[in-house]
């Protein structure tokens, strides 16, 4: 039986959220989400001596991280995939804990399979000779060229995310000064221009520029920085976490009860309350005031501007700015589980890619014209291959997704009419090129539509990744980590700086970090330390 997920209730505080003293101590912050951008930012403050309340409205913690359990299959709802490991085990030690102790992490051998149109493969590794010989097995004529790309995608990854995707972003000096760079790196190029510039043959090219699709972004059109995708495969390789993203999450949320914080499940913040023309904490739906010394918003930040801040003047991000920008695709998502088929399709992996006869017009179909086309191109997941866990046993769990477009265009999907016909398009071209018999076998299966993040994460036209990463919404352009509009506020999360992605959100973090100051009763603890050491 196919289920959409609506809207969960919203329930009353937990009494220990909503004491005097949570409401009254200058050292408690509030973060709004419990996504992996919002709990890494309870992670950070926490280790720098804030007491933090996270406020979520659903039932676990994870956000678009999170996951469904139905009929003993676990459905992973968002990220898949672990491309930077670094960057959990730096957030772990920030906190004086070990990420290995209380994740289990296991490298993608391979990373995943694309199936184009016309029957032939491409299978992506980490090693480098590997991936070599795979190119030259599709296209002698275009090893060089792939070499060339490589180079290309290292220096992007050293400027682009260990540069600026590790520091704030929210000064205009700081992107004055990175502009000779973006101009001598082609930043004006888009990343299938750059792939199409070192490879000849189209499939090539679209193994090459495909990734922006995993951050919400038009291969078209977003800037060829997003290259560096490649040399972060390269270098870090491709993980699972055991137990999903959640096991993530859930370790987060450990980490953050260790610290003395708590998270507050299905309670929905309705406004960030403004006193003296600071952040002074949250009202909640049902009347609630809650008081802190800063607040950090990881709701996506088109709902934080327009929805948590609707009584405050802005001058930047108005509701016309917010409008007028260019967001994401939305996602469709058809979660499955299917009866008895562990051994069967052996040559179906952890992660596929089956593509669609058009890839340039698709594109456009999805993030310009708003339509919704015939054709799909799908990103298949069938953790059960790795992680024996999310499914009954000799069963599988899967989800396939396809790009759809969101919801802000004038001709809008109405989905409650095409959903139906959506997903027996979808089957058909799983049937024909990925999993035969598939359809007679399930058992579970759950749907999510534009519609649905739009109303479970409360994410802007259903986008699935919030604000597109052009070149002119990245960086400086972006909503700032520090909110220009408000002291006292901060943002985390896809739609910040350095974006979506599982290292964008966590990388959200990092950068809030050097942001937000010492708790008040940390700096007056160091001053008496240093005065006693005087």
């Amino acid at each position: 039986m196919t289920q959409t997920p609506r809207p969960r209730p919203v329930a009353a505080p937990a009494p220990s959220a909503a004491s005097p003293e949570a409401n009254h101590a200058p050292n408690h912050a509030i973060v709004i989400g419990a996504g992996l951008g919002g709990l890494a930012s309870a992670m950070r403050l926490g280790a720098k001596g804030w007491r933090v309340t996270v406020i979520d409205r659903l039932d676990r913690v994870g956000g678009r991280g999170s996951s469904i359990t139905q009929g003993g299959h676990r459905f992973d709802l968002g990220p898949t995939i672990v491309t930077v490991p670094q960057g959990l085990r730096d957030l772990w030690a920030a906190c004086g804990r070990e990420f290995d102790r209380d994740v289990r992490l296991v490298p993608m051998d391979p990373f995943y399979e694309i199936r184009f149109q016309d029957g032939s493969t491409f299978t992506a590794r980490q090693d480098e000779a590997a991936m070599k010989a795979e190119v030259a097995r599709l296209s002698p004529g275009d090893a060089r060229g792939y070499e060339k790309f490589l180079k290309d995608s290292e220096a992007r990854y050293w400027f682009g995310y260990e540069d600026l995707g590790r520091r704030p972003m929210h000064r205009l000096a700081d992107l004055v000064k990175v502009l000779p760079k973006f101009g001598m790196m082609r930043a004006d190029r888009s990343v299938y221009a750059h792939a199409a510039g070192r490879v000849k043959d189209d499939r090539l090219r679209f193994a090459l520029s495909f990734h922006p699709l995993f951050i919400g972004g038009d291969p078209f059109n977003v800037t060829s920085m997003y290259i560096l995708v490649s040399h972060l495969e390269k270098a870090f390789g491709v993980h699972y976490a055991m137990g999903g993203v959640q096991a993530i999450a859930d370790g987060m949320a450990r980490v953050i009860a260790a610290q003395g914080g708590e998270v507050v499940h299905n309670t929905e913040v309705d406004e960030i309350v403004v006193e003296h023309g600071r952040a002074a904490g949250v009202r909640l739906t049902g009347g609630e005031v809650m008081r802190a010394g800063l607040v950090v918003s990881n709701a996506d930040a088109g709902h934080t501007y327009t929805r948590l801040l609707r009584n405050l003047p802005r001058k930047r991000w108005t509701d016309r700015k917010v409008k007028d920008a260019r967001w994401s695709m939305g996602l469709y998502v058809w979660y499955f589980g299917t009866k008895g088929t562990r051994a069967m399709w052996r040559d179906v992996g952890h992660h596929s890619i089956v593509v669609g006869p058009r890839y340039r017009e698709h594109i456009k179909d999805i993030f310009i014209r708003g339509k919704l086309a015939d054709d799909m191109s799908l990103y298949v997941h069938r953790p059960s291959v790795t992680d024996p866990s999310c499914a009954p046993e000799g069963d599988d769990t899967f989800y396939a997704l396809s790009p759809v477009p969101h919801l802000g265009f004038d001709n809008g999907v109405d989905w409650a009419e095409e959903e139906p016909r959506y997903r027996a398009k979808m089957a058909r071209m799983l049937e024909d090129r990925l999993i035969p018999g598939f359809r007679d076998r399930i058992t579970e299966e759950v749907v999510f539509t534009p519609e649905t993040f739009r109303d479970r994460y409360l994410s802007p036209y259903g986008a699935g990744f919030s604000i597109e990463p052009r070149i002119l919404q990245s960086a400086w352009f972006r909503p700032h980590n520090i909110s220009e509009e408000l002291p006292g506020l901060f943002l985390a999360g896809a739609g910040t700086h350095p974006g979506a992605g599982l290292p964008g959100v966590i990388g959200t973090a990092e950068v809030l970090g050097q942001l937000v100051p010492d708790a008040p009763r940390r700096l007056a603890e160091t001053r008496e330390l240093r005065m006693a050491a005087e």
